[in-house]
């Protein structure tokens, strides 16, 4: 029998919306544990007592379903449900993967008019998602996107699931979190080895890419699109123009254009493979033409599309921070000022912070260069360097706090 590891962050907000009129919606990358939310609220209600035939739960990408099942099957089913349901109380749907139904919208529109029933949707593509509820279904939901493991939900299902790895410490764990990354998948492997991480994260490499991306935009060049994902994920912390981007690729051999690149990357980022911080100006305005770093949403999917290079760890560790800031609802971008760089400006509704990453601040130089951009930032907003060091932490006389970058991912 499978076993679930309680992700309170994302069950919290699930039961806060249960029995609300609003559709909930989980978005988020293949495989990161949407599925799983979904039937640990699903045993929950069964052991407070709510009857087996008051839910009903369909995984729409599983073996064994018609190839093309359609609305109609759907809204079949579900009548069968709902009349051999108790309509005195309330009655779930839960409809996972939904984007693989052809005209699902109506259906789940048919539900919202309904007394009594509890709505729950999850899928892997923004862009079908985001078209079609917003055409139908127009302020009727609300969307709770699911990320990969947090390092702090990494610990948990170690503990919990490989006890042998559980006796290692904290900063031996993230550094096999680093280069493996935190897909839930993960940690249904019979052994906890890279053979068997690498042949898992590809099978999920491949499935986003084959599925979410090239068949929804029915892209034919697949080397094109790979060699695109493998350049953004080698040079993730840089900043790019679309216009570089194009040259690169020009340059190792892969005819292209500005309007096919930014196609694919907007393909990419609706699949949650990768998202975007764009350049943000702080001096007074922002930029017109801003630049854009890409990072991976999992560092696992970012290292194997790499060949697990140990090349670039520092952007590794940026990518590691970017995530983490969008876990904690943080819309993440690169900052400017001067002709310095920043490597995050992060902002949320209760306020701004700014952030360095670096492997080390132990050599002088390499501590007045992370520490510079941020002595010229002239307003209240917290200021963080993030580092591997465990020594000289704390806070600079002019109020730069640096810290533990393994220290900050548990403190959430």
């Amino acid at each position: 029998m499978r076993q679930y590891i309680n992700r309170p962050q994302y069950m919290n907000l699930l039961e806060s919306y249960r029995g609300s009129e609003h559709i909930k919606v989980l978005q988020g990358i293949r495989r990161c544990g949407k599925s799983s939310l979904l039937e640990m609220l699903r045993a929950r209600l069964l052991t407070e007592g709510v009857p087996a035939c008051n839910i009903y739960r369909r995984r729409f990408d599983e073996f064994g379903l018609p190839l093309e099942f359609t609305a109609q099957q759907l809204t079949d089913e579900l009548q069968r449900m709902l009349s051999g349901s108790d309509d005195a109380q309330m009655r779930y749907v839960f409809l996972d993967e939904i984007q693989e139904v052809q005209g699902w919208p109506k259906v789940v529109r048919g539900l919202h008019t309904l007394e009594n029933v509890d709505v729950y949707i999850t899928g892997s593509n923004a862009h079908l998602l985001s078209t079609d509820l917003a055409t139908v279904l127009a302020g009727r939901t609300v969307t709770i996107d699911v990320h990969p493991l947090s390092f702090k939900e990494y610990l948990e299902f170690t503990r919990t699931l490989f006890a042998d790895r559980a006796q290692l410490s904290h900063d031996e764990l993230f550094a096999d979190y680093v280069r493996f990354g935190g897909m839930p998948t993960l940690f249904a492997l019979r052994e906890f080895n890279e053979e068997s991480i690498a042949r898992e994260l590809g099978s999920v490499y491949d499935t986003v890419i084959l599925r979410d991306v090239a068949q929804h935009l029915q892209i034919r060049d697949l080397p094109l699109l790979n060699r695109l994902v493998t350049y953004l994920f080698s040079t993730s912390g840089n900043l790019f123009s679309t216009r570089k981007i194009v040259g690169a690729l020009v340059s190792g051999g892969r005819k292209t254009s500005a309007e096919t690149v930014e196609s694919y990357i907007d393909g990419l980022m609706r699949a949650f493979i990768l998202f975007e911080a764009t350049q943000f100006g702080l001096q007074g305005k922002d930029l017109l033409n801003p630049l854009r770093k890409f990072y991976a949403e999992d560092c696992g999917l970012r290292n194997i599309a790499n060949g697990f290079s140990s090349r670039n760890y520092g952007f590794q560790l940026e990518n590691v921070v970017a995530t983490e800031l969008r876990r904690r609802g943080y819309d993440v971008h690169a900052g400017r000022l001067r002709g310095a760089e920043i490597d995050f400006v992060a902002q949320r509704f209760d306020g701004r912070t700014y952030i360095q990453v670096t492997e080390t601040m132990l050599d002088e130089a390499i501590r007045e260069r992370e520490l510079a951009p941020l002595q010229a930032l002239h307003d209240s907003f917290p200021k963080t360097v993030l580092t591997l060091d465990r020594f000289r932490l704390g806070m600079t006389p002019d109020g730069i706090e640096i810290r533990n970058i393994v220290d900050w991912l548990l403190d959430s």
